[in-house]
């Protein structure tokens, strides 16, 4: 074996999927390899041309895209691409550019496609894709109870119940009855293809029926039983991988509320995840507590709810799930509040009379919302609004919804930022202005009251209008320095509370004096400048956790900086969820306040240890930004 054979195996063993390969395929991988020099901003794949070799990046930074010219993903050294295309005829899906000078290992599709065949391990790692992967490493690395390492694959208790899609709704009926089950997949059969549209492959998914459905669909419209599955059945699906974590099924069951999750392997479906699975294997009970909020009728009902969500948190806590997970799982629930509240306001009120999107602002848009919340909120509303006419309805639904919300513990927004202040309550061009405005004509003061709208995410009605905002966010905003620059200004207003010797600074506000307000001083300064670094990246990410990925790919921040905040932010972020886990153990009112004599020594010694590393970041973003 040559030199450079000997260095590229070398390599190989030290990255997934490679390293996983037994010795013989490595070397066999290692000498079909050859080797390509793209220099940074050059072409890499276009869209749709052929094929013919998986990507491995051996050092440099790629960035690939979707067909709409939106940002898919960065990657670095030890990254591939291409494999979506290989897997779907030979033809690039995703374009590639090299984000600077890049060195690139390629693949042969032949070699692809035999380790494709022959090692699961290798087809699952390809297959699943590059976002999937990420969610999957991260929970294995954060996983701490059962249900947060296990896989959804040892849940599965039976292979799943299918029916072609040419059956009939009696077919069905007769098929889930002889089998007990409350669910039935549907998978396509040899369907010819049209001029526009590529015949599916037999035997995968087409649809899902449930009991449910024929009851609502078939038995309560009058519709015979004889017509096909196609005419009642669910095409938009919801999906997971066999491979990934029970975790990411009971967010993806929060985030839309189902109750059957069909699984795939190799696109084919292995298994339907059922609710009662989860709730066998002793899952959380966040999944209850949203699947509660759905059967409430009225505002009491739900306000009732508030002591199963607290104890939802609080056995998180002591399952030692990690921020982030705690931090979607209460964001799920509050969506859910939000949405139930709609659906009721809708029935009290009537139709809207114009379409409209209500959005989560904040905590709750990042996914990282905790059990002390104040609710944020604003309404987009159809350029068709006319404030004389259809106003009164919007004003109405909006108290209706953020009183709601109060009485079931997300207190009003002391800054008045909620869809019942009609600034904020605005046809979608008036938003898009106020983009514009904010991006292009900047000032600080205007900017501190306008920062949490740069999180934002639709969770009712026209939700695609939410997307066009943060498209527009992302399209001007990296372009802006005048503006990152004013972004930064207000973000490094709020500084750790470490003193000169590294001892903790306590507030003395009249209310709570020596503790430490963690939220103000901690982790607001830390999603702050985060908050900057995505948008001057063009980061697509809300999630400061996911945001700090694309910056940490972006490289724009010096070696092993970003891995330090990573880090300081669970650190600063886990202190405070402890803290206020144990005021509602102990039965008292929770606050974002910490006494640090009630930490031990190791919680004192990380917790000054993470408020450094912000400390180092706000310095380096001042410099970065030259604000």
């Amino acid at each position: 074996m040559e030199i450079e054979q000997i260095e590229i195996l070398e390599f190989l063993k030290r990255h997934s999927p490679f390293q996983e390969l037994p010795e013989p395929q490595l070397l066999q991988l290692a000498q079909s390899i050859d080797v390509g020099y793209f220099q940074a901003g050059s072409e890499i794949l276009r869209f749709n041309e052929p094929l013919q070799a998986l990507h491995l990046i051996r050092s440099g930074a790629v960035e690939t895209f979707r067909r709409s010219g939106d940002l898919y993903n960065r990657l670095s050294e030890g990254g591939i691409f291409g494999e979506q295309g290989l897997l779907r005829g030979g033809k690039v899906r995703f374009p590639a550019t090299a984000l600077e000078d890049t060195l690139i290992y390629f693949i042969p599709d032949n070699v692809f496609q035999q380790l494709f065949d022959s090692n699961e391990f290798f087809a699952d790692y390809v297959e699943v894709g590059d976002t999937e992967r990420r969610q999957s490493s991260k929970a294995a690395r954060q996983a701490k109870a059962d249900l947060l390492s296990v896989k959804i694959s040892t849940l599965l208790q039976r292979e799943p119940v299918c029916l072609g899609s040419s059956a009939s709704v009696w077919q069905a009926a007769k098929t889930m009855t002889e089998h007990s089950v409350s669910c039935l997949l549907i998978l396509h059969e040899n369907t010819p293809a049209t001029p526009d549209v590529a015949a599916p492959q037999p035997g995968t998914l087409a649809g899902i029926i449930t009991d449910r459905d024929i009851r609502s669909r078939l038995v309560a419209p009058g519709l015979k039983s004889e017509i096909g599955v196609s005419q009642i059945m669910s095409t938009k699906l919801v999906t997971v991988e066999h491979q990934q974590y029970v975790f990411e099924a009971m967010m993806l069951m929060l985030r839309h509320n189902l109750h059957h999750l069909p699984v795939l392997k190799q696109a084919k479906p292995v298994g339907v995840l059922a609710l009662s699975d989860i709730i066998r294997y002793e899952s959380q009970n966040s999944l209850f507590v949203v699947s509660s909020i759905f059967r409430q009728q009225s505002v009491e009902e739900l306000s009732a709810l508030g002591k199963d969500v607290k104890a939802c948190f609080v056995r998180m806590v002591n399952e030692d799930a990690n921020s982030q997970m705690i931090g979607s799982a209460m964001a799920a629930i509050g969506r859910s509040f939000k949405q139930r509240l709609l659906e009721l306001a809708e029935q009290q009120l009537g139709p809207p009379p114009v379409q409209y999107c209500f959005l989560a602002l904040g905590s709750m848009a990042r996914d990282e919302q905790l059990i002390v919340t104040d609710q944020d909120n604003a309404l987009i509303l159809d350029n068709s609004f006319i404030a004389e006419q259809h106003d009164a309805y919007f004003q109405q639904l909006a108290t209706f919804v953020c009183d709601g919300l109060a009485a079931c513990g997300y207190s009003y927004c002391s800054g008045n930022i909620m869809a019942t202040n009609s600034q904020w309550r605005q046809p979608l061009k008036v938003w898009q202005q106020y983009f514009t405005d904010w991006i292009e004509q900047p000032s600080a003061e205007r900017l501190l009251h306008s920062n949490i709208f740069f999180d934002l995410d639709g969770v009712w009605g026209q939700t695609q209008w939410a997307d066009k905002l943060n498209q527009l966010i992302l399209a001007k905003a990296a372009a802006r320095p005048h503006f990152l620059a004013c972004m930064v200004r207000n973000a490094l207003q709020r500084t750790p509370p470490l003193g000169f010797f590294k001892d903790f600074v306590m507030e003395n506000d009249g209310r709570q004096n020596n503790s430490l307000n963690i939220k103000r001083r901690g982790t607001a300064p830390v999603v702050d400048l985060i908050r900057v670094h995505a948008l001057a990246v063009g980061s697509d990410a809300t999630n400061s956790f996911e945001r700090l990925r694309d910056i940490i790919a972006a490289n724009v921040l010096p070696k092993g900086r970003g891995e330090d905040l990573r880090d300081a932010y669970e650190v600063i972020a886990m202190t405070r969820i402890r803290q206020q886990a144990l005021a509602l153990q102990a039965d008292e009112t929770p606050d974002n306040n910490v006494m640090p004599e009630r930490l031990s020594e190791f919680e004192r010694k990380h917790l000054k240890e993470a408020f450094s590393v912000l400390s180092n970041a706000q310095k380096f973003l001042k410099f970065h930004f030259k604000a």
